[in-house]
Formats: C-alpha cells, structure tokens, sequence
C-alpha cells in the first residue's frame, strides 16, 4: 500500500495539470460567452509540442539546456510531498514546510537563470521581474504556512492536514486571514492576474512567457507542464493545508475514493475562482505589484498576532 500511495502522489500532479488548465480556459470563455477549447485541450497541445523540434540559441549554454529538467523535476517532487488526497503519509522526509518553500524556490530560481542565459531582452527583464516578485512572495509565503503550523505544533504537512483544531472553530478568524495572504501569494508564484497574464506575448505585460520565450518544442512543453503542475500544487496547499475537508484518514478504499473524489472537487473549485478573477480583474501595472504581496505578508502577520490573544 505504501508503494501505491507513494506512485499516485508521484502520478497525480502531473496527470491533471493540464486538465486544471483546460478548465479554467473553458470556464473563462463561456464568462466571455464563446464556446473555447476542449477540457483536454492542454493535453494536445503538450502532445504537439513533444513531437516538434526544438532551435536553441547557439548563445545558450548548460543552464539553458537543463533548467526545463529542474523546473518540472522540482514540481514533481513537491507534489508528491503534498497532502493531495489523504492525511497520511509512508514517509515525511520531504513534506516539511520549509522543504517545499525552498524546493519550489530552486524552480524559480533555474527559471530566472535560464530566462537570462541566452542574452535575450525579453528574458533579462522577465527574470528580474520574476526576482523581484518572489522575494516579496516569499515571506508572505512562509508566514501564510507557519500561522497554521504555530496553531497545530508542527511544520509537517500531512500531520497539519489532519489536525482537527480547523473544525472546532477556535482558529477560525486567523485561518481566513492566513488563508486570504496565501490566496494573493498563490496568484503570484502562478503567474495568474493580477501579477502576469499566461496568454499574452505583450512586452509591457508578460513576466513568465519572458523567461520561456526562448524554448521549444520539448523543453517548451516541460515548462509549461511544470507552470501547470506548480498551480495544481497550489491549489492543493490552499484546500488541504488551510481547509483541510474530505481527506482520507487511512487506507481503506472507500476512505482512499472520498479523497479522490474531494481532490477532483477542490480542484474544480479553485479553477473556477481563478476563471472569475481573471474575468473582471484587469492586470495591475508592475510597480502596484509590491504593494499587493505587501497586503498578504500584513494579513498573514495579524493572523499569527490574534492566535497569540
């Protein structure tokens, strides 16, 4: 039971990313009262690109070559040391907090490097702006997670993912205020409005398109699997970390059914939200960004002060 467990954490992420991102483009064209795309698309159009050769730069070097390898690496291990379905884990050595803080860092951080490598412009400023967003997500990111580990007495995610202090309601109120700053940070490190638009190519605009602008073919499609996967990821931190509802408690195969079956449900919801937002949400200009992951590292710090009253 351990190695099934283990393999569908290893399957899961990667197997309804795409699937995550079809939804919240379907969802969003029918706001806009058009049909769009297939559910499945997304899955076609990594198909596509798996087949198509690929041009590097003769500029680029070995950063440029493996960070497509890092990048979907690390979203891979990340998911699978997440609470996704289930509160229990065969192992804990990856499902720390910090673990996965840093983990998902080393991503961003061979994305910024190979954005720079080949010497492009539209790479160079999209890696700073990168840069530039995650440092001011990163506190907000670890304070959103380290209000729920103070309340629970460890930084384990599974172990915090089965606590139950969530439903006694004595946390409540902080458990909002944590869960809205993780919410802002999660439209960061995802590149979703208002920090980055993932459909346009416009200079004034993009951020992540920038630093993958230069790929194609296979290691174009790695990178947007892992761009899939990372929101997957998120989603799943959100739901199960903050609210953790519906998750199996043990390994019976009803238990193990409920859990998929929440995990599917979660998914749907959180696609949903992110179709609405961005539907009436216009993108902010980039120097306005700061001030937004400054709001969610304010909530997330009188979140920790009210579970201290």
């Amino acid at each position: 039971m351990d190695l099934f467990f283990l393999l569908t954490q290893i399957i899961l992420v990667p197997s309804v990313a795409p699937l995550a991102v079809g939804i919240i483009k379907k969802i969003k064209a029918r706001l806009q009262n058009r049909d769009g795309a297939s559910v499945l698309q997304p899955y076609s159009d990594l198909r596509k690109l798996f087949y198509k050769d690929e041009v590097v730069s003769s500029d680029a070097s070995w950063i440029f070559r493996a960070a497509p390898y890092v990048v979907f690496g690390v979203t891979i291990i990340a998911g699978a040391s997440i609470p996704l379905f289930s509160s229990f884990s065969s192992t804990h050595l990856m499902s720390d907090m910090l673990v996965i803080v840093y983990t998902l860092a080393i991503g961003t951080f061979f994305l910024a490097l190979a954005g720079m490598d080949v010497g492009s412009a539209f790479g160079g400023f999209g890696s700073s702006r990168e840069m530039t967003l995650s440092a001011l997500a990163e506190g907000g990111f670890i304070f959103s997670l380290l209000t729920i580990a103070i309340m629970t007495g460890t930084a384990d995610l599974f172990t915090i993912s089965g606590n139950t202090l969530f439903f006694d309601g004595q946390y409540l109120i902080p458990t909002i205020l944590a869960f809205s700053g993780f919410f802002i940070i999660l439209l960061a490190e995802t590149a979703r409005f208002p920090f980055d638009n993932p459909a346009t190519h416009l200079e004034l605009t993009m951020i992540h398109e920038a630093m993958i602008l230069e790929y194609s073919g296979k290691k174009l499609a790695l990178m947007e699997w892992a761009s899939a996967n990372k929101l997957v990821i998120f989603f799943m931190l959100g739901a199960n970390v903050f609210f953790p509802i519906g998750l199996a408690a043990s390994e019976s195969v009803g238990a193990l059914i409920i859990g998929l079956s929440a995990f599917f449900l979660k998914l749907g919801v959180f696609a949903a939200i992110i179709a609405v937002i961005e539907s009436v949400m216009a993108k902010f200009r980039f120097f306005r960004l700061p001030d937004l992951l400054i709001v969610s590292f304010i909530l997330n710090a009188v979140a920790i002060g009210l579970i201290y009253l």
